[in-house]
C-alpha cells in the first residue's frame, strides 16, 4: 500500500487504503475460477490446492487439514510468544448440489448440478485477499499481532465441517473469531450487523411410519398410514409451536413426504423429512424432546408405529457484542458509519456457531447486491451471483479488524 492510500484513525492505528486495482482484479479472477469449479463438502480438493498455492506465493505456510480439504494459515507471531490472543478469520469453501441457472454469465458453473449459490466463493476470496494484504504488512513490520486464517470445508453438510476444524486444533491460542456471509438484500459497499443471535438453529428430522397395510376398502381393519402421515405433517408443527415460548420461533417444516404405490392399497410404510429451526438457544436444546413427543402423540392416535431420526445440526450464531463492535469499528474506519446497517435474525443455519461455543466471535452480513438493483434474489438459488465490489469491501474490513484487534 502506498502512503497516500493510508489514513490515521482514532487509536493511532494505520489502516491500508483502497485495494490496488491489480490485486482487486486478481481476486475477482480467483473468485470466478472457484465459481466455475464448485466442489461439495469434503470434496474441495481443487479449491484447497488453489488457496494453498496463492498463500504460498504470498510467502505464507498454510497447513492442509487431515482430510485433504480445507486449510489453516498463520500470519505473524501466533506461537507462545504471541502478543495477546490471536484473531481468527474464517471462510467456508464448499458449494451446493444444485444447478447453476444463470444465463449470459461467462463464469457460470462448469460442473453439472453444482453451484456456488451461497457465496462461499466470495467468503473464500475475501479471506484469501486479506491474507495477502496482511502478509505484506507483516513483512513491513506493520502487523501488530498474529492472525489465523481458517478455510473450512463442508459448511453445507450437517452438522458442518467446523467441528472437524476445531478438533484439528485450529482454535488453539485464538481469542476471537470473525466471519462474513453474503447477503443479497444488502448493497455492496455495506454490511449488516447484529448483536446477539444473527442466525437460527437448524436441525434435520427424518420420520418413518409403519403399519400392516391393507385394502383401501377396509381402512378400519388396518392402519391408514397415508392419513397418519398427513396428520403428522399437519399437526406436528402446530403442536411443537404450542409447547414452547412463541418467542423462540421453534418451527418444523417438511421437505419430503412419501408413501404408497397404488391407489387402492394402503401402504405399510411412509416417510417424512424436514428441518427444525429455532431462534433461541435454550429452546434448541429441548427441541428434540418436543419433536419426539409430538410425533409419537399423533402416530399413536392413528395406530402407526413411529421411528424418529433426529439429526443435530447447528445452534444459532450468537454474536459477541465486543467482537461485533470490532467489525463495526473496522467497517466505519474504512467506509464510514453509514456503511453499517442493522440486520434481522435469519432463520438460516450456519456452522460458524460451533466456533462460538469455544471462543467469542461475530459474523457480519456482507452486502453483495448491486446498488440500485431491486431484483429479489436469495441464497441457495441457482441464479445467485454477487457484485464483486464486495470482495474489496470484505478485504478492507477484515484488514482493519486485524489492525484494530486489541492485545488483550
Amino acid at each position: 500500500m502506498s502512503p497516500e492510500s493510508e489514513a490515521d484513525i482514532p487509536g493511532n492505528a494505520v489502516l491500508p487504503g483502497a485495494l490496488p486495482a491489480a490485486l482487486h482484479a486478481e481476486l475477482v479472477a480467483f473468485r470466478r475460477d472457484l465459481h466455475m469449479h464448485p466442489e461439495l463438502g469434503n470434496q474441495e480438493f481443487r479449491t484447497t490446492a488453489a488457496i494453498k498455492a496463492r498463500l504460498e506465493k504470498a510467502g505464507l505456510t498454510p497447513r492442509v487439514l487431515e482430510g485433504g480439504t480445507g486449510l489453516v494459515c498463520d500470519i505473524g507471531d501466533t506461537g507462545d510468544r504471541a502478543d495477546g490472543p490471536i484473531l481468527a478469520l474464517r471462510a467456508d469453501i464448499d458449494a451446493l448440489p444444485i444447478p447453476d441457472t444463470k444465463t449470459d454469465c461467462a463464469y457460470r458453473s462448469t460442473v453439472p448440478d453444482r453451484a456456488h449459490a451461497c457465496g462461499h466463493d466470495v467468503h473464500t476470496t475475501v479471506v484469501l485477499g486479506t491474507a495477502i494484504v496482511l502478509a505484506g504488512l507483516h513483512r513491513e513490520g506493520r502487523l501488530p499481532r498474529g492472525v489465523r486464517m481458517i478455510f473450512q470445508p463442508a459448511e453445507e453438510v450437517l452438522p458442518g465441517g467446523a467441528s472437524d476444524v476445531i478438533a484439528s486444533g485450529a482454535l488453539d491460542g485464538v481469542g476471537r473469531i470473525i466471519a462474513v456471509h453474503c447477503d443479497p438484500k444488502v448493497d455492496a459497499g455495506r454490511i449488516g450487523l447484529r448483536y446477539g443471535a444473527i442466525t437460527s438453529a437448524c436441525d434435520r428430522v427424518e420420520i418413518a411410519l409403519d403399519g400392516p397395510g391393507g385394502h383401501t376398502a377396509r381402512p378400519h381393519q388396518t392402519t391408514d398410514l397415508v392419513t397418519a402421515a398427513a396428520r403428522v405433517a399437519l399437526d406436528v408443527p402446530a403442536l411443537v409451536r404450542n409447547r414452547v415460548d412463541a418467542r423462540s420461533g421453534l418451527s418444523v417444516t417438511w421437505g419430503r413426504i412419501e408413501s404408497g404405490h397404488a391407489p387402492n392399497v394402503i401402504p405399510q410404510h411412509a416417510e417424512l423429512s424436514g428441518t427444525v429451526r429455532c431462534l433461541d438457544l435454550d429452546a434448541w436444546r429441548i427441541a428434540p424432546d418436543v419433536v419426539h413427543a409430538a410425533v409419537d402423540e399423533i402416530a399413536n392416535m392413528y395406530r402407526a408405529k413411529s421411528e424418529i431420526n433426529y439429526i443435530r445440526g447447528v445452534p444459532p450464531v450468537v454474536n459477541d457484542p465486543v467482537v461485533a463492535e470490532l467489525l463495526r469499528d473496522a467497517m466505519t474506519a474504512r467506509r464510514g458509519a453509514d456503511s453499517v446497517e442493522d440486520t434481522p435474525q435469519s432463520l438460516g443455519g450456519e456452522d460458524f456457531s460451533w466456533y462460538l461455543e469455544h471462543v467469542p466471535g461475530a459474523m457480519a452480513r456482507l452486502g453483495v447486491r448491486r446498488p440500485g438493483d431491486r431484483t429479489v434474489r436469495d441464497l441457495h438459488q441457482g441464479d445467485f451471483d454477487a457484485d464483486e465490489h464486495a470482495i474489496t469491501v470484505g478485504v478492507e474490513m477484515f484488514t482493519a479488524a486485524a489492525l484494530l484487534h486489541p492485545d488483550h
